[in-house]
């Protein structure tokens, strides 16, 4: 009849395996798919003015981006002016210290950036810094 074929367990395995490392990169593509939206934050483009007499400040929790009287965000969070205040007041109540950093546009009216220092002002806020670009 028929001669029987023996298995042979010694054959080398010549094909590769791609499900675990499909796996594995799903797995990273979803890590930086729920990361990526905290890491970005969104931003307003800030042309900031010149000066060659900047000293570096300390980061604080209060910082104010304007391009626009009608634009403004804390901490990369769009605000209205007219909370300016409520906002100031809640940052001096946690951290009586605490200094405001704004960057404003070059653009922006200087009557505008006066309002806007004024309501941080009346907030309690007593240390006050601005943004510039080093030359």
């Amino acid at each position: 009849m028929g001669q029987k074929v023996k298995d042979n367990d010694d054959d080398l395995i010549s094909d590769i395996n791609i499900v675990p490392f499909v796996d594995i990169l799903l797995v990273i593509l979803i890590i930086f798919m729920v990361t990526a939206p905290v890491v970005m934050r969104p931003s307003l483009k800030i042309q900031l003015p010149e000066a060659s007499s900047g000293d570096k400040t300390e980061y604080t929790p209060f910082q104010l981006a304007v391009s626009s009287k009608d634009q403004i965000t804390l901490n990369g969070e769009p605000i209205k002016f007219e909370n300016l205040k409520l906002f100031a007041e809640d940052f001096i109540s946690k951290n009586p210290t605490g200094q405001a950093v704004i960057s404003a546009d070059e653009a922006v009216p200087h009557g505008d950036v006066i309002a806007i220092l004024d309501q941080i002002k009346l907030g309690g806020v007593k240390k006050l810094g601005l943004s510039i670009r080093n030359q």
